[in-house]
Parts: C-alpha cells; structure tokens; sequence
C-alpha cells in the first residue's frame, strides 16, 4: 500500500502541474499584477514606440530617450528582485512585457532582452555582492546598458570554440580577441564577456568576466547595416591586450561555458517574446487592412482564402505564446526549462517569419513598401531565427533533452516497479530485455536495484 500511495504521490504531482499550466492560458486569467504590467505596456508600446518605430528604423536611430522612460517603469530590471533595487517580478511577467515593447517596436524589444535576460540575469544569479552592488544597481533605471558577448567570427553557433584569451598577469587578466554581433555594443557600459583561460581544458576551459566600458585595450568595429532590428545597434568588440582585475571574473574559473548556456536558456524566452511581439504586429495590420481594403463590393476580410492566412497566423502565434509562457512559468517555479525554452525560441521566431509573410500576402503592393510596416515587421522577424541560438540548433538542444528525460524516466520507471514489488509482472513484457539491458550499461549500479 506505501508503494500504491509512492506511485499517486507522482501522479498527483503531474495533475497539478498540468492544471496550473493550463490555467495560465491567457491574459484574462492571470494574476491582477500581471494584467496591469499588460496594460501598461501595451499602452506604452501604442504611445511611444508604435509612432516612431518606422524613424527608428529608416535612421537606424537608437531609442535612447524610450529606454530611459522603460527604466522609470521598471522595465529595464523587471525580473531583478527587489533587494537589489529591481522590480522584483516574475519571469512570467517579463514575457508578458516583452511581447508588448516588441509589438511596437521589435528593435527596443531586443535593446530589453539583451539588457535584463543576458547581462543583468548572469549577475545577479552568479555575481558577488560586490559584482551586483556595482553592476546591477547602477544599470537599473534605463540610463546604463548592458551587453553578452559571446560569438565570434570563427565559431558562429559552437559556443564552446572560443578564440578569445585571458591570460592571468598578478591580480589582472589579459584580454585578447574579436567578439561579433553583439547587441547594444555601441551603447553598453558594461559586457558580459567570455574567454578562454584553459584552451588544455576545451569548453571546460571557458571563464567569464564583467569588463567596464569603455576601457583601456577595447576598440569597436563598426556598426552593422542589417536587413532588420534597425533601431538597435550590432558591432564587434575588439580585445587587444585589454587588461581587467581579477575580482571582475563571474562565477569560478572554467564557468564561463555553463554560465552561457544557462543564460541562453533564459535569453531564448526573451527572443520568443520579440518574436511574438513581431507575429502579432503582423496579424493586427493584416486584420485592420483586410476590414477596410475592399475588392468585388466586399471588404476582403470576407473572402476564404484572407479568412484562412488570418486563422493560420492566429494559430502558429497563440501556440507559440503558449509555448512561451510554459517556459516562463518553468523557470518562475525552479524547474528546469532549457527543452521548452528552445521549444518556445523556435516555435515564437517561426510563427513571426509566417505571420510577416502572410501579412505582406494579405496587404499585396502595399505589403511591399515602406507606407505600411509590413515589410518592416519582415525583416525585423527574420533574425529571431538565427541570433541566440539557430532554428536548427532549437532542435538540436529539444532533441537532446528528450533522449536524456527518456533514459531518466525509464531509470525511474524501474525504481518504481521495485518499489511496488511489480517486477515479476513486467517482466514478461517482451520490450524488458532489451530496455533493461540498456538502462544497465548507462546506470552501472541498477543490477544491484533489480535483480
């Protein structure tokens, strides 16, 4: 009977996490806090992006008065808690925020992302006190920016080839090295940077520091004409004999890899919150364009073919968000979210690449110039494919994750079979063998559990 009440415990344990998941469905059935956060960002993004974004865009113009107002709302440190002088909400609530600044504005979304999710997110959760007192509480009202530097020109999607050195010298290190596409490079005052300080140990050799900016020994390459996310700047940081203090290393020694990954993890929700803000955008012009342009003494919204783009934009962008949401949620909760934030990455940047083309289909010749933001909505969602972490590289990390939970769950599926005293009974499954066998050589000491 113990073993009966062991196996409903983890029943129990999966109900309650699907019905809180469910119940998190949609912007009406979430906390007071949350529907206000909502409120208050679309109203922003409606007032004082959606206006100038096409300026933003055409200029290539950083909104540096707009981040400025996002710091007074607390936007610029939304998931910081509140000791250390943030705002002090969920993760939940930064996705719900990022949807609406990128709806307005795809180019001030990423100036955020980048901001809270990969610079002040790998300090506060691995920083000293010292570290976050100097470079979370200053960086906190939209006055200061950060930025991740963490390509370079000859690795692109394999992270763990760093070129870039630190050697130690006394009490400092020696930077030296070339990092590419960093997102607010221009306008950052302090980078999230990682070099190689054992090349002996490979990825496990990889460190990561906080460097001011600017500072002795660092140049910028120039900037980078994109074909979208205009209003943002993208330059290359260049490291030559660029010397910092010793305390300004993040975590231990050899960290810098693992800190990385675990900080793409949360930056690929921020990714899919622009990407939604993008799809969005895009299935609200073609609606109001469809409910007003008129063709055979009909708007065109009444026709099928229009009838069914709007319904398939509708479904990849509300899945996605969903997608989206359950990540946030995940992490919220301390459970682990790198399988359904790469999920929700590819998902989000995938509906934003269609919604942006079905729009341009629905709006025909005016989808094609530069009257409607359409065409901007297009290129601005094509990068949310490619930048922290490729479509393709999405489904190398969801693939992975699930041949790893499928070895762990069936491990545990056989403790539980002992505990029950049920092996006997499954025995005579004829898949035993072959998956016992297995589980045996991953699991060395599992004869000793089943016998």
């Amino acid at each position: 009977m113990q073993n009966l009440r062991l196996i409903g415990k983890f029943r129990n344990v999966f109900q309650t996490y699907y019905s809180t998941a469910r119940s998190i469905a949609s912007i009406s059935s979430l906390s007071e806090t949350h529907q206000m956060l909502y409120k208050t960002c679309r109203d922003f993004a409606e007032g004082e992006l959606k206006p100038i974004a096409d300026k933003l865009d055409k200029g290539h113009i950083y909104p540096k008065e707009q981040i400025k107002k996002m710091g007074e709302l607390g936007l610029m440190s939304i998931a910081i808690p509140e000791n250390l002088g943030g705002t002090g909400l969920d993760y939940l609530a930064y996705a719900i925020a990022m949807e609406e600044i990128s709806r307005g504005c795809a180019s001030t979304g990423v100036i955020m992302s980048v901001h809270n999710s990969l610079y002040l997110g790998p300090i506060e959760k691995f920083g000293t006190p010292e570290q976050k007192e100097k470079y979370i509480r200053t960086f906190l009202d939209g006055q200061k920016v950060g930025c991740f530097a963490l390509s370079e020109p000859g690795n692109g999607s394999d992270a763990g080839a760093a070129s870039t050195t630190a050697v130690k010298n006394g009490n400092k290190y020696v930077i030296n090295g070339t990092k590419s596409w960093i997102t607010n490079g221009y306008e950052a005052e302090a980078i999230i940077l990682f070099a190689t300080t054992d090349k002996s140990k490979k990825h496990k050799g990889i460190s990561s520091f906080i460097v001011d900016k600017p500072i002795n020994g660092l140049s910028l390459g120039k900037k980078e004409n994109k074909l979208g996310i205009r209003g943002s700047s993208t330059c290359s940081l260049i490291f030559e004999d660029c010397k910092i203090p010793e305390e300004n290393i993040l975590g231990e020694p050899g960290m810098g890899f693992k800190i990385a990954m675990m900080t793409l993890d949360s930056g690929r929700i921020g990714i899919a919150c622009q990407a939604l803000g993008i799809a969005q955008a895009s299935l609200d012009c073609a609606i109001e364009y469809a409910a007003k342009r008129e063709a055979f003494g009909n708007p065109i919204a009444k026709l099928q073919t229009i009838q069914q783009k709007l319904a398939d934009m509708a479904l990849k962008l509300e899945s996605s968000r969903l997608l989206t949401w359950r990540a946030a949620y995940l992490k919220d909760i301390g459970k682990s979210y790198t399988k359904e934030a790469a999920m929700a990455k590819l998902s989000a940047s995938e509906a934003a690449t269609f919604c942006a083309h079905q729009c341009i289909q629905i709006l025909g010749g005016m989808g094609y110039v530069t009257d409607m933001p359409a065409e901007r909505h297009y290129r601005d969602a094509r990068i949310t494919e490619i930048y922290e972490g490729t479509s393709e590289i999405q489904k190398l990390v969801i693939a992975g994750n699930l041949i790893k939970e499928y070895n762990f769950n069936f491990f545990n599926f056989l403790i539980i079979i002992h505990c029950a005293g049920l092996e006997e009974c499954w025995r005579t499954s004829s898949q035993y063998a072959s998956k016992l066998e297995d589980t045996r050589a991953k699991v060395p000491y599992l004869p000793n559990l089943i016998i």
